[in-house]
């Protein structure tokens, strides 16, 4: 019978197991094969960086499944417009390359001020990347808000409902 190999942690779970957060390290290829019943996508979080006019860097957190609302993150961020930083620009504003940002990584190198949508308050647990391509954490959303000193609102993108023609 061959051995199971045990992953290397992240070093965002290394930061997480220290500080004696609860979590559940995954590999987001293998999520059937963990033991997260119900997991659908609304449950995975995107970790954006954007650009304040005002302030510089802010970190915005929302359902993959959500369009991000730029004038609602904007405002509550202090700014009056904020825009994507570009792809190019990601490693060496945040430290991570695109689909590895974090709030537990990008909050152990820098201030930037971090907002998570507040549907994850909703949930048992989100999953957020652990700071590598494919490797991701669940997590409960108040635990994660409280450790990396984030606040919880509303900025997702307001659904247009299609007209329905007869």
């Amino acid at each position: 019978m061959a051995k199971k190999t045990k992953m290397k942690k992240t070093l965002v779970e290394q930061i997480l197991t220290k500080a004696e957060i609860p979590h559940q390290g995954l590999q987001l290829n293998a999520l059937e094969d963990q033991e997260l019943p119900a997991c659908n996508r609304s449950k995975i979080y995107k970790t954006l960086a954007l650009k304040g006019d005002k302030t510089g860097t802010v970190i915005g957190i929302l359902p993959i499944t959500e369009h991000l609302s730029e004038k609602k993150l904007a405002k509550i961020s202090g700014n009056k417009k904020v825009s994507m930083i570009p792809q190019k620009d990601l490693e060496k504003t945040t430290g991570y390359i695109h689909g590895a940002n974090n709030p537990v990584g990008i909050r152990q190198k820098h201030s930037f001020p971090i907002y998570i949508d507040q549907q994850a308050l909703t949930e048992d647990r989100i999953i957020v990347s652990a700071g590598e391509v494919g490797r991701s954490i669940a997590i409960q959303a108040q635990e994660l808000a409280d450790f990396v000193q984030a606040s919880f609102a509303d900025l997702k993108e307001e659904r247009q409902e299609s007209p329905i023609s007869y």
